[in-house]
């Protein structure tokens, strides 16, 4: 009996090796370009930065020009808006002879402040407030997340607002300052209670004018007030347990022009990087975190002796 012939079999073989080589090849030109194409994408794509703001212009408005607009700007978030742009109260935004205008009020309030949405430094942080001198501006963090961003006047030139790492102490709803009984605080909130430092709502013409305290618009005031903590006292001398740190840092140009003015020529002029926030916050970390730490601890003996 003869043996089968070999051939049409090796043939099979034969073309299964060679179809399968050419996959292979196929393969590996598919894989050659998906890379290609994805590394092409991202040298188009614009570059992902951390506190990237949406594009926003801004320009000078006269105020006859902006005051015949009179209800294009009688919005709640117009005026919140312009309020926060320009640095100043209503009352004062409307004695301006000029003012900042976006070429968008539809954004949040926040994509016109120098703050970022997300700070990461802060993500351990339950709550910290931050106020930069610069900018005339201030943030509230919850774990890193921004809840709060808006405009302050800070201390002028002969009473600076001292800087560093503060903490929130007493609260009182309506209070007349020490330095001249004239002047009523409201939603006051000491941050310094030998200097009798805090932050609460005053008047804001648009530049550094307070005796040191930290003045802040109606709402924002009432807002912080609400939501910061105050300190526990410990037998009604020292603090057992602080309260919500606050990080005031930054230097003003005192004599030049307002550092705001420059989104007119720079949108982004005002953007705080994000890089320049950690060196203000890394010194202060590792003490607000053990504050943080002993405050938990001292509400856990509070809870656990009245039950």
């Amino acid at each position: 009996m003869m043996p089968k012939p070999v051939y049409p079999l090796l043939l099979l073989l034969l073309t299964v090796f060679i179809f399968s080589c050419k996959s292979k090849e196929q393969k590996n030109v598919v894989q050659t370009i998906d890379s290609t194409l994805k590394k092409a994408v991202e040298t188009l794509a614009p570059p992902q930065e951390e506190n990237l703001k949406p594009t926003l212009t801004y320009h000078w408005v006269k105020k006859k020009e902006w005051q015949s607009k009179k209800d294009s700007f009688e919005g709640a978030m117009h005026l919140d808006i312009l309020n926060a742009l320009n640095r100043v109260d209503t009352t004062h935004l409307k004695r301006l002879d000029s003012i900042i205008v976006p070429n968008d009020f539809s954004l949040p309030l926040s994509s016109y402040m120098p703050f970022p949405d997300h700070l990461d430094m802060v993500k351990d942080i339950n709550k910290i407030i931050l106020f930069s001198y610069p900018t005339q501006t201030f943030a509230a963090y919850e774990n890193g997340k921004l809840v709060k961003t808006g405009p302050t006047n800070m201390g002028k030139k002969a009473t600076p607002t001292p800087q560093g790492l503060f903490f929130t102490n007493w609260k009182a709803k309506k209070t007349i300052s020490t330095v001249d009984n004239g002047w009523v605080l409201k939603w006051n909130f000491n941050v310094h209670n030998k200097w009798g430092v805090g932050f609460h709502e005053y008047g804001l013409p648009g530049y550094p004018a307070s005796h040191s305290c930290m003045r802040l618009l109606g709402a924002d005031a009432q807002f912080l007030y609400s939501w910061a903590d105050q300190w526990i006292l410990k037998n009604n001398h020292g603090p057992s347990a602080n309260g919500t740190p606050v990080i005031v840092f930054g230097k003003y140009p005192f004599g030049e022009a307002r550092p705001w003015f420059k989104v007119v020529e720079d949108p982004k002029a005002m953007v705080i990087p994000v890089d320049s926030l950690n060196s203000y916050i890394e010194p202060h970390l590792q003490t607000i975190l053990e504050k943080q730490k002993q405050r938990q601890e001292v509400m856990a003996s509070i809870t656990a002796s009245n039950q």
